[in-house]
């Protein structure tokens, strides 16, 4: 049986980027550099959604569909100066748009569930600390 196995890429929808002060270059699909000086830690720098409105979005879902009964690894592909300095934050979201959890990945890797009654999630990119990074991909497989 094989692994489900998916990439996510920083697509250049500016709805759901932090563009205040920002300068991002759009190298490749794969290659993201982004710079900001005056960015406060804790700043969402970017989201991806599992589930979008189109109409009022004008954005297609960038994550693939999860589900609670299967356990995944999140592989987080961003260089910054010193290796550090950014959070991905998964929000798991019921039915009803309300937090269902949440889980914060603090390194490359680590491996994660959701919520049984998870319908939707997003997942963010947050300001720990740095002022410049490249970002290449999120990597979210079944294990």
């Amino acid at each position: 049986m094989s692994r489900a196995s998916w990439t996510v890429f920083w697509n250049e929808y500016s709805s759901d980027t932090y563009l205040y002060g920002s300068q991002i270059d759009y190298e490749a699909k794969n290659n993201v550099h982004f710079k900001n000086e005056l960015m406060p830690p804790g700043t969402i720098i970017k989201q991806w959604y599992s589930l979008t409105n189109y109409q009022a979005q004008r954005i297609e879902p960038s994550l693939p569909i999860i589900d609670g009964e299967s356990k995944y690894r999140i592989k987080v592909n961003v260089e910054t100066p010193d290796e550090r300095g950014y959070l991905i934050r998964l929000v798991f979201l019921d039915r009803y748009e309300r937090e269902a959890g949440d889980f914060t990945v603090r390194g490359k890797e680590a491996e994660f569930s959701c919520p049984l009654k998870t319908y939707s999630y997003r997942m963010q990119l947050i300001n720990a600390g740095m002022k410049e990074f490249i970002f290449h991909s999120v990597i979210i497989e079944e294990i």
